[in-house]
C-alpha cells in the first residue's frame, strides 16, 4: 500500500513550523551575526590578525560540535518525552548530557588558558599569527562554559515549544558583544583599545551576560529548566544506558566529524595564512545563511520527534516529508542570492584595503564555490540532523558521514593540495564534491526506506507496527 499523497495546504503544519522556525532562524542569525562583527572588525586590523581569529575559534567551534552531538542525543529524548508530556523524564537526560558537556568545556577551557600557543601552532607556526591567536584564545576560553550552557538550555526550551526565550537571549549577546567589541578593539567609547584581544573580552563577558539573563528569566517564568534538583542529577543506571545508547552514535558523528574539519582546516591553513583568511571570510556568510536552514531543520526535529513520540506515525512521516523537500528548495534560493551579491559582501571585509590580493580573489571564488552546493550540503543535514534522529535512528548518520567525510573528502582534498598541488580554489570545489554528492544520494535512499522510524516510547513504537502493517512496510 503506497502512503498518501503529500497534501501542502495543512494551516496546522505551517502556522506550527513557522512558529518553531523564526524564533530559530532568528537566534541563530544573531549568534552568526556575533562571529560577523568579531571577524569584521578584526578584518580592518590585516590579514595576519583575521587569520589569527580563524584558526583561534576553531576550539571554540569543534567544543561546540561536541555538544552539539551530546545535545542531539538529548533532543531526541526531550522531542518524543514532549509528545506524552513526560518532564521527569526530560530533566533526567537534561542532567546527564549538560553534567557531560560541562566536563568537556573545562578541558578545553584548560587548553585554551594554559598552552594557546600550542592550539594556534597546530593550523599555522607563522610567529605573528601564532602570538596574536593565542592572545585572542587566552581570554575567550573562558566563555565556553557559558556558551556550551547556554546551547544546552535552549535546546531544551526549544524542545518543549519555548522558542523566544532562546532568541531574545540571543539579541542581548549580540547587543552586548557589538558595543563591547567596537569599544574594547579600537579604543572607542571610553574603552582602551586592545585589538584582537578586546574581541576576546567582547566574546567571553557576553556569554556569561546571555547566561546569567537566561536562568533568571527561566526562573522567573518557571519554565522546563526549573524542577527539583533531584531530577536533575537521578543517574540511574538504566537512564544512563538508555541515553548513552541513543547518544554515543551522535557523539561520535558530530566529534569524527568535527576532528575532520579540523583536518580540512590544517591542510588549508598550511596552504598559506591568506587562503585561511579567505575561508574565515567565507565562513561567516556561511554561517549567516546556515542560520535560516538551521531554523527548519530544528521546526522539523521538534515536529517529526514530537508526533512519533506520542504515537502518531502518519503525521510525523507527512511531516518528514514535507521539510525533505522545503529545506534544499530554500538552499537554492540562499545560494542564488550570495552567488549575486558576492563581490559587495566581501568588500564588507575590505573597506579599509586591509586585505591582500590573494584573500580578496580567493574569498570570492570559494564564496561562489560553497554557493553553488548549498543544496547537496543540506539533503544530508535536513535527514540525519532533523529526520533520522528525531525518528530515533542515531547510528546511520554516523555511517554516512565518516565514510563520506574520512574516506573520500579527506584524503581527495589532501592528494589534490599537496601531492597534485591543484590552485586553491579547485582543492576547495573537490572537498565539497567529493562529501558531498555520494552522501546525497545514500540519504534520499534511507529516507525513503522509512527504517529510521525508532521511537523511544512505547506508545510511538505500538504505533510504528501498526502503520507499517497499515502500509504493508517491512
Amino acid at each position: 500500500m503506497a502512503l498518501p499523497k503529500l497534501r501542502w495546504r495543512d494551516p496546522v503544519f505551517w502556522s506550527t513550523a513557522l512558529r518553531l522556525a523564526l524564533p530559530v532562524a532568528i537566534q541563530n542569525l544573531l549568534i552568526s551575526s556575533f562571529a560577523l562583527v568579531d571577524t569584521l572588525m578584526v578584518g580592518q586590523l590585516g590579514d595576519v590578525p583575521l587569520s589569527a581569529i580563524g584558526m583561534a575559534t576553531q576550539w571554540a567551534w569543534f567544543l561546540n560540535i561536541c555538544q552539539f552531538g551530546f545535545c542531539s542525543g538529548a533532543t531526541l529524548f526531550y522531542a518524543q518525552y514532549w509528545g506524552v508530556r513526560d518532564v521527569k523524564g526530560i530533566h533526567r537526560v537534561f542532567g546527564i548530557a549538560m553534567t557531560a558537556v560541562a566536563v568537556i568545556s573545562l578541558v578545553f577551557t584548560a587548553v585554551c588558558c594554559f598552552a594557546p600557543q600550542w592550539a594556534i601552532s597546530l593550523f599555522n607556526r607563522t610567529p605573528a599569527v601564532v602570538e596574536q591567536g593565542a592572545a585572542y584564545l587566552r581570554i575567550a576560553g573562558w566563555s565556553f562554559l557559558a556558551q556550551m550552557a547556554v546551547s544546552m538550555i535552549g535546546a531544551l526550551l526549544r524542545s518543549t515549544g519555548r522558542v523566544k526565550l532562546p532568541m531574545f537571549t540571543a539579541c542581548l549577546t549580540t547587543a552586548i558583544n557589538l558595543v563591547l567589541d567596537y569599544g574594547l578593539i579600537f579604543g572607542k567609547l571610553g574603552f582602551p583599545a586592545l585589538g584582537i584581544a578586546g574581541a576576546a573580552w567582547a566574546t567571553a563577558i557576553s556569554a556569561w551576560a546571555g547566561l546569567v539573563f537566561l536562568v533568571a528569566v527561566s526562573a522567573v517564568q518557571k519554565n522546563i529548566l526549573i524542577g527539583p534538583i533531584r531530577e536533575f542529577f537521578d543517574f540511574r543506571l538504566a537512564s544512563l544506558a538508555a541515553y548513552f545508547k541513543k547518544a554515543n552514535p551522535v557523539v561520535v558523528n558530530e566529534v569524527a566529524w568535527g576532528l575532520g574539519t579540523v583536518v580540512l582546516n590544517l591542510i588549508y591553513s598550511n596552504l598559506g595564512y591568506e587562503y585561511y583568511a579567505a575561508v574565515t571570510i567565507v565562513r561567516t556568510f556561511e554561517n549567516l545563511a546556515f542560520a535560516l536552514l538551521i531554523g527548519l531543520c530544528s521546526a522539523c526535529a521538534i515536529m517529526v520527534g514530537n508526533s512519533v513520540g506520542a504515537g502518531d506515525i502518519e503525521q510525523g512521516v507527512a511531516q518528514s516529508r514535507r521539510f525533505v523537500v522545503m529545506e534544499p528548495a530554500l538552499a537554492i534560493c540562499l545560494g542564488g542570492v550570495l552567488i549575486a551579491a558576492r563581490r559587495p559582501l566581501i568588500h564588507l571585509f575590505n573597506t579599509g584595503g586591509a586585505l591582500s590580493e590573494v584573500t580578496y580573489a580567493s574569498a570570492v571564488i570559494i564564496l561562489i564555490l560553497y554557493s553553488g552546493h548549498m543544496i547537496t550540503r543540506n539533503i544530508p543535514y535536513i535527514t540525519i540532523v532533523g529526520i533520522y534522529r528525531a525518528g530515533g535512528d542515531t547510528a546511520t548518520g554516523v555511517k554516512y558521514d565518516m565514510g563520506c567525510l574520512w574516506l573520500l573528502s579527506i584524503p581527495v582534498t589532501f592528494l589534490s593540495a599537496y601531492v597534485f598541488k591543484l590552485p586553491f580554489p579547485v582543492v576547495y570545489a573537490l572537498m565539497l564534491m567529493s562529501e558531498d554528492y555520494v552522501k546525497t544520494w545514500l540519504c534520499i535512499r534511507h529516507f525513503k526506506s522509512w527504517r529510521w522510524l525508532m521511537p523511544v516510547t512505547e506508545e510511538g513504537r505500538t504505533a510504528l507496527a501498526d502503520w507499517k502493517a497499515a502500509h504493508n512496510i517491512v
